[in-house]
């Protein structure tokens, strides 16, 4: 393998879970919910997955273990914010704290135990292409799945009726409710949709990134994934791209440490950030301009006749 080779591999499984979390939390705000506690799914279903896996002896057993452990823990904050109509941001807040805590506290007798890693699949002929067969079709499956979910996602909100549903919740409840649109019952869904991908990349983490237990070990990755949903102003292809700009970021800065390069660590990790900053000014210049250049007649909301 050569280092162009390996230095990509290593970026597609950085990214991987940039991707899969983000992706998630875009269903989610499209539903018109603001999810903050993505950090705290991420990290039950790492230590969800790993537990399982240690438990069961399957690598798969821990993935399916680590989907369910962010779905469940996403049922609490739509049980809190959307049946109890508590604060969104303060659930959110609370739970990736109550995440980060119960998972410290699991998974405290899986620390130093060797992991059950998760191997890549191989598919016939095409991994035998030169460069680019070793990068893209000897990958693991969440890799495969994380592409899947993108297309899948992509289609849902923009072709089917279901999706077009689900972004009129996001765009007006109130009217979606008057049409007879189940607005809790979808935002439910989404939101638990949403938790699923979050604890799909918590156990890309632990069975795959680096097969073992740390607490802590999301590493800010579901804030990643949030500031990514921004980047990509809630388009999928977009969080496709921007998923793997930032694990190319997050990877770029370790070699750059290791060959010597004088750039501050802590300056390369604040990029991703910054870079939502700069693409939210973009965007709130662009509506700016667009309700300038707007005669006022068209800005009205238009109410259609009963």
């Amino acid at each position: 393998m050569t280092f162009f080779e390996a230095v990509l591999l290593t970026i597609i499984t950085a990214s991987t879970p940039l991707v899969i979390a983000a992706i998630g939390e875009l269903v989610t705000e499209r539903a018109g919910v603001l999810n903050l506690g993505v950090e705290g799914m991420v990290i039950i279903g790492s230590v969800s997955a790993f537990a399982a896996a240690q438990l069961s002896g399957s690598a798969y057993v821990g993935l399916l273990a680590g989907i369910a452990g962010g779905a469940l823990f996403s049922l609490l904050f739509s049980f809190l914010t959307l049946t109890l109509v508590a604060n969104q941001v303060a659930t959110g807040l609370a739970l990736t704290i109550m995440g980060l805590g119960a998972s410290g506290m699991i998974g405290e007798s899986y620390v130093s135990v060797p992991g059950i890693r998760l191997l890549p699949i191989e598919i016939p002929l095409l991994s035998q292409i030169p460069y680019v067969g070793t990068v893209l079709f000897k990958q693991d499956i969440v890799f495969y799945l994380s592409i899947l979910l993108v297309v899948a996602v992509n289609w849902f909100l923009f072709r089917s009726r279901a999706g077009l549903k689900l972004r009129a919740i996001g765009d007006s409840h109130s009217s979606a409710h008057a049409l007879g649109i189940g607005v809790i019952r979808t935002r439910y869904l989404a939101v638990m949709f949403g938790g699923a991908c979050a604890g799909l990349a918590g156990a890309q983490l632990s069975l795959i990134y680096t097969p073992q237990w740390t607490e802590n070990m999301s590493g800010g990755r579901g804030w990643i994934a949030l500031a990514l949903v921004v980047f990509a102003s809630w388009r999928p292809w977009r969080i496709l791209a921007g998923g793997y700009l930032f694990g190319a970021v997050t990877i770029l800065q370790l070699h750059a440490q290791a060959f010597g390069i004088g750039v501050p660590a802590q300056f390369l990790s604040m990029l991703p950030y910054a870079a939502t900053v700069v693409v939210l000014i973009i965007i709130s210049q662009n509506r700016r301009m667009t309700l300038i250049n707007t005669p006022a007649s068209l800005g009205k909301s238009f109410v259609p006749d009963r």
